[in-house]
């Protein structure tokens, strides 16, 4: 304080560390006193109140999201409930055990190609080439094992690093030369089943022995009770373990973190329908091998995406490019790398496929295998828009082609009809998705 009573800045570092804004100063020079309202409020992470205010926090949180157009996956749930109450409503059959348990098996190979179309619509981009790379890749498992004697195991890895090298391929020419992803992959849609024509031979035909390591993971069934049981109680706790880990993080950290009702409440609706399911696959044969693999490979994937450097990548270049290019990320390497998986998937997919009809002929990875796939991820929530989605998509979407699929067989209706509906699906999918984007832009969340 000045001999006139005004206020004068302190010696040392305390006044650079919190200098007071121009308009703070009187006529004459010295600091004057800032109101408290010009003072600046520190900003609070909306997540970290939702958290804080428990399951009303929700609530209000998903109310919130409806008005800005952020549906999520709600659309393609209750898509899902309707189509399973209107084929049960129809024919009991459609949700009887035995139906339902051949659904999970039908929609793995699909859902697999899903799983990688996924990774490049995050990107805003499309592959036309998944449905003959998975053709491709079968053949050349079946060529190898059959054909030429190679061992199971060697036969296996070469179909799938066959698959890692198409993606290279498509990502060097997309992401290095600058052709458009719609262009190369519809190329390599071309080439791919050529070179597949070409692995096949003369006779075109390759039938599995039913005892390569292919068809064992798809028809392995463990009739044990425990076997589904046991999985729905390990995923269970392994969610809790999640939860309760995280909470105690940001415990020790200071910030908000769950309420022990919020955790009880998601364990218990995860829990419930983990042992639905559990119990529906026990009605009839147990846990189908290629359902288990199918859930592994959407687990560890979804963390990829969600909880490590490279995931957050992925959706940075699909939601900003140049802000992802300012930031340092690698373009090149996340576009290559990103058709990779893609055509790994495509490759993995395409195994289960072939082991599904225990044979690779000229028509695999043909017919509507290639729109079912796309519409598999963009039903269950995907954008076509590029960084929003997640590998969960791949499973809901792959759930309700299925069982619309599913559902019109047992009503004995034709191939046409079940086209048409599945691409108003689609339709419908996208115009979701277009809406959702346009409510968040004018609530200024897009």
């Amino acid at each position: 304080m000045s001999a006139d009573g005004t206020n004068t800045p302190e010696p040392g570092n305390g006044s650079r560390r919190n200098p007071l804004p121009e308009d703070a100063m009187s006529k004459d020079g010295v600091n004057a006193p800032v109101p408290v309202a010009a003072q600046a409020i520190p900003a609070v992470d909306p997540r970290l109140i939702v958290r804080q205010e428990g399951v009303k926090g929700y609530l209000g949180e998903f109310r919130r999201r409806i008005s800005s157009g952020e549906l999520g996956s709600l659309p393609v749930v209750l898509a899902l409930v309707v189509i399973w109450a209107v084929f049960g409503s129809l024919n009991s059959s459609f949700l009887s055990a035995q139906n339902l348990s051949n659904l999970s098996q039908q929609i793995v190979g699909t859902g697999m190609i899903a799983i990688g179309v996924v990774f490049v619509l995050l990107l805003g981009e499309i592959d036309l080439s998944v449905g003959s790379v998975s053709g491709l890749c079968a053949a050349i498992f079946a060529v190898m094992n059959v054909t030429h004697g190679v061992n199971e195991w060697v036969a296996l890895l070469a179909a799938v690093v066959g698959g890692t090298v198409v993606g290279l391929v498509h990502g060097f020419f997309f992401a290095k030369i600058g052709v458009p992803a719609f262009v190369v992959t519809l190329a390599g849609n071309l080439a791919w089943n050529g070179l597949m024509l070409q692995i096949l031979g003369a006779n075109g035909t390759v039938n599995l022995s039913g005892h390569d390591i292919v068809s064992r993971l798809y028809t392995t069934i463990y009739g044990q009770a425990i076997a589904a049981y046991g999985l729905a109680a390990a995923a269970v706790l392994l969610f809790l373990a999640a939860a309760l880990i995280d909470t105690s993080r940001r415990r020790r950290a200071g910030v908000p973190y769950r309420p022990p009702g919020d955790i009880a409440l998601r364990t218990g609706v995860l829990a419930v329908l983990a042992f639905l399911v559990a119990y529906t696959l026990n009605q009839y044969k147990g846990l189908p091998l290629a359902l288990l693999i199918f859930l592994l490979f959407i687990v560890v994937l979804d963390f990829v995406l969600r909880r490590t450097g490279y995931g957050r990548q992925i959706f940075a270049l699909g939601g900003n490019i140049e802000g992802a290019r300012r930031a340092g990320i690698n373009i090149s390497w996340i576009r290559i790398s990103v058709f990779m998986v893609a055509s790994t998937m495509a490759a993995v997919g395409g195994l289960f496929l072939s082991a599904q009809i225990q044979s690779a002929s000229q028509t695999s990875g043909g017919g509507n295998l290639l729109m079912n796939s796309i519409a598999a991820a963009v039903i269950g929530g995907t954008s076509l828009f590029g960084g929003r989605g997640n590998t969960w998509s791949a499973l809901l979407g792959a759930l309700v082609i299925g069982s619309i699929q599913s559902g019109m067989n047992i009503q004995g209706l034709s191939n046409a009809i079940q086209f048409m509906i599945t691409g108003a699906v689609l339709l419908a999918a996208v115009v979701i998705d277009s809406l959702s984007r346009r409510t968040q832009r004018a609530a200024g969340r897009a």
